[in-house]
């Protein structure tokens, strides 16, 4: 096994110092330097290690040389001013190294623009060399003594390079195979006949410009191309990255520019040289600098947990010409696989084949104890082709092969991520820093899209909370309705929904929206949908509903308003009233298949005036008729005009088929606009197929009134066909009922019967709001309290009801006959 960090601890130093005879060996051996720095990495657990040489000028520390993942991630810069007081410059003067912690970092001026977070540097003289190495490990115990006895090692190898040559002799150099040199102030660039391949143009077809290649690149890439290719842009040292270019047929290709920027003799840019090869796959001696910088910008991107593990087997699996990755989360010292790539269990070990669940494994650490102690230690592993000390969980993960990567993330480990080859698999220097820095990445965003995760689902959760769990069942017609919240950001939406159930089978379809997103909008959303069901069922109409919503929304005193559409709808006749408050109008579908956008007049928002008025319109439905009420997310957009989106909703309602309702509902919210919430009501009106039998009287308050009212109500179900010895029961009723209203209650009374499948409703109303109270006990002194004790013991139901500022008191009672 070699693990990132200490190949072996004890024996590092030694191996370190035979590697790094190996490399020195030869002073004229391309890219000895760079080799040199290499070993800090594997032998020291470095994250980066870089070299800084005095600058031409005499008063700076300039970046030399580098190694690992990009010096950026971690806040250093290309240069430091040698009277400052970095710690680059303070190992230089003082001649003996400098090591800083998270807690020593922040206290330096010159490093608090290193991101927050956990890492340890190391700054080192070099010996008889006037330059400093610096080393920065992620690692939470920081470099140990081993570490640092193996960097002290690395710069004492570290031999510093030439002085650049002027820019006159730059100019002298023509460039072969893959290289080029551009002239900064002209733009002329010279280049080699492998380069000129890569961008398909023979070298008669070249006419010597720079904007002659720049033309082929893929336009999005162009920014970065021109940061590097104008001089105002950069300043002296190297440069990498990775750019397209196009192709006659097929898809672009990926080429890694190399660059270093020498100056002239008046100190600005003079040219910059250096090559371009192919980047289509991953190559062992590449860095791969612009591969973590993709990686970065798609985790940025990534808001929830998978998609932070898409990202990463986007990033890597291909690259590495991986054969399976794993993303998995540590909860509870286990290991929950959020992404496999393949996703079949049979490419799997039989272990995560056995812990199989419904989508992905959840496999045990205590299963894999070498996996347990990586995610301990907080280091990068990897385990070449052969390991035979691996349990077969692992090993069959990555018999040619296995790299576990753990994911630090706020102070601990947030999960792993499992590479395996199955062909034996060469790691090279380069790849094992793009394998560091990759972990480091997907950890912090990991830690990220959890918690995103976690504020989503509670943002769902008080969602579902705030809107009807169900619709209920109506006489006459079927309701469904959807909500889809928006896709951008987690605050919750303002729009609703709602089905109130009236009395004599009447239904208020209702559908509102918010001001804003935000939890105010939401508490203010509740608020609303529950004012509009209690004035609804004190039985107003809707233009006073909406009155008494409007008061209360002004009286709030709050900042928002609402739209809203409120339909009251006459399940037995067929008719229905409309009232709007700034919302769209309801959509109808005719029997017939035709549509119409609803001719309603319209009120302002709730909560905007005082003296608002809401007109109602009516609507008369047949049989079949679907409602359709939605809010302007689904209506409305920046690219969609609220009319034009109200001509598509039609035309989309026309073409569906109502029979299966929930389904057209889905059909409907298929091509919605996600940057709003939408929420969306549609009611089919069947007609009921029993209509039931209603008859009313108004009570006079004379000494006769009950004795009429008993005599209104045997003449009533006389004609409805109920027998007298069945009627007995009722006149009871209608006795106790009238006889108690007109005692307890001033104004007007009346007498309401309703008759259906054999279940006859009485309905006394009156004008005083104060409901029956039952006694408790009833003496045989007492000369009241027993009526409404009567009324309980022979009806089979009975309550009352707030209408209009006053109440109804009804019972139900089944007929036998």
């Amino acid at each position: 096994m070699v693990s990132e960090g200490a190949t072996g601890r004890g024996s590092g130093p030694v191996r370190a110092e035979i590697a790094l005879k190996t490399i020195t060996a030869d002073p004229a051996a391309p890219e000895r330097l760079r080799r040199v720095l290499e070993q800090a990495l594997v032998f020291s657990g470095a994250a980066l290690a870089a070299v800084y040489t005095p600058g031409d000028d005499g008063r700076t520390l300039c970046l030399a040389e580098s190694a690992g993942v990009p010096r950026t991630l971690y806040g250093l810069r290309e240069s430091y001013p040698l009277d400052g007081g970095s710690p680059a410059v303070e190992a230089r003067r003082g001649g003996r190294p400098v090591w800083l912690g998270p807690e020593e970092l922040a206290d330096w001026a010159d490093t608090r623009r290193m991101p927050a977070r956990d890492v340890h540097l190391a700054a080192l003289p070099v010996p008889g060399a006037d330059g400093c190495l610096l080393a920065v490990s992620e690692h939470p115990g920081g470099f140990g003594a081993d570490d640092r006895s193996c960097l002290a090692l690395v710069a004492a190898a570290v031999a510093c390079p030439a002085p650049s040559a002027p820019a006159a002799s730059a100019e002298r150099e023509v460039p072969h195979g893959n290289g080029f040199s551009l002239a900064m102030d002209s733009g002329r660039v010279e280049v080699g006949d492998d380069l000129l391949e890569l961008f398909g143009i023979r070298r008669e077809e070249f006419d010597g410009r720079v904007e002659t290649l720049l033309g082929l690149t893929v336009p999005e890439d162009l920014p970065s191309l021109m940061s590097v290719v104008e001089a105002d842009h950069m300043s002296i040292g190297d440069r990498e990255l990775e750019f397209r270019v196009l192709q006659p047929d097929g898809p672009p290709r990926w080429l890694r520019l190399r660059g270093r920027l020498l100056p002239g003799g008046d100190g600005r840019p003079a040219r910059l040289v250096g090559t371009v090869t192919d980047a289509s796959t991953l190559r062992p001696e590449g860095t791969d600098v612009a591969r973590v910088q993709r990686l970065a910008a798609a985790l940025a991107m990534a808001g929830t947990v998978r998609d932070v593990g898409q990202a990463v087997v986007a990033a890597l699996r291909k690259p590495l010409r991986a054969d399976r990755i794993a993303l998995a989360e540590l909860e509870n010292e286990r290991l929950v696989v959020t992404v496999l790539d393949p996703p079949a269990p049979e490419a799997w070990p039989e272990l995560w084949q056995s812990e199989w669940r419904t989508e992905w494994p959840d496999a045990p650490v205590r299963a894999m104890p070498t996996l347990a102690a990586a995610l301990r230690e907080g280091r990068a592993q990897i385990w070449p082709a052969g390991t035979v000390d691996l349990e077969p969980a692992l090993a069959g993960v990555g018999p040619g092969g296995l790299a576990v990567l753990p994911l630090p993330g706020a102070g601990r480990m947030a999960g792993a991520c499992l590479i395996g080859w199955d062909a034996p698999h060469d790691f090279g220097p380069d790849e094992r820093a793009l394998l560091i820095a990759s972990a480091g990445l997907a950890g912090q965003a990991l830690t990220r899209a959890h918690a995103f995760d976690a504020e989503h689902e509670l943002v769902a959760m008080l969602q579902r909370q705030l809107l009807p769990r169900r619709l209920p069942k109506l006489p006459g017609g079927v309701a469904v309705a959807r909500y889809l919240p928006a896709t951008a950001g987690l605050e919750v939406g303002g729009d609703w929904y709602d089905v109130i159930p009236l009395p004599d089978h009447h239904v208020a379809l209702v559908i509102g929206d918010v001001q804003g997103h935000s939890a105010a909008a939401a508490t203010m959303m509740g608020q609303m949908r529950t004012a509009l069901r209690a004035y609804a069922a004190e039985g107003h109409p809707p233009d006073v509903v909406f009155a008494h919503a409007n008061r209360l929304l002004m009286e709030l005193e709050t900042d928002l308003f609402a739209t809203c559409c409120y339909v009251d709808v006459d399940m037995e006749g067929g008719t229905a009233w409309c009232v709007r408050a700034g919302h769209p109008p309801p959509v109808l579908r005719h029997p017939d298949g035709t549509t119409e956008i609803a001719e309603t007049e319209g009120g302002p928002p709730l909560g905007v005036l005082d003296r608002a008025e809401f007109p109602m319109t009516p609507l008369r439905l047949l049989p079949g008729t679907v409602i359709a009420l939605t809010t302007d997310g689904l209506v409305e957009s920046a690219e969609l005009d609220i009319d034009a989106g109200l001509d598509r909703l039609a035309h989309e309602l026309s073409v569906s088929d109502p029979a299966h309702l929930g389904l057209v509902a889905d059909a409907l919210l298929g091509n919605a606009h996600r940057g709003d919430d939408v929420a969306l009501l549609l009611m089919r009106y069947d007609g009921m197929a029993v209509k039931p039998l209603r008859e009313g009287w108004t009570v006079w308050r004379v000494p006769e009134a009950a004795r009429q009212a008993r005599r209104f109500t045997r003449r009533t179900l006389r004609a409805w066909g109920v027998p007298a010895e069945a009627a007995d029961t009722t006149l009871l009723v209608v006795s106790e009922l009238v006889t108690n209203a007109l005692v307890h209650t001033d104004g007007r009374v009346r007498l309401g019967l309703t008759l259906m499948h054999r279940r006859l409703r009485v309905a006394v109303t009156d004008a005083s709001p104060r409901t029956p109270v039952k006694p408790t006990h009833v003496g045989w002194e007492s000369t009241g309290g027993r009526g409404i004790l009567l009324v309980e013991a022979v009806s089979d139901a009975w309550g009352t009801l707030p209408v209009g500022g006053g109440k109804q008191v009804w019972s139900e009672v089944q007929l036998e006959y």
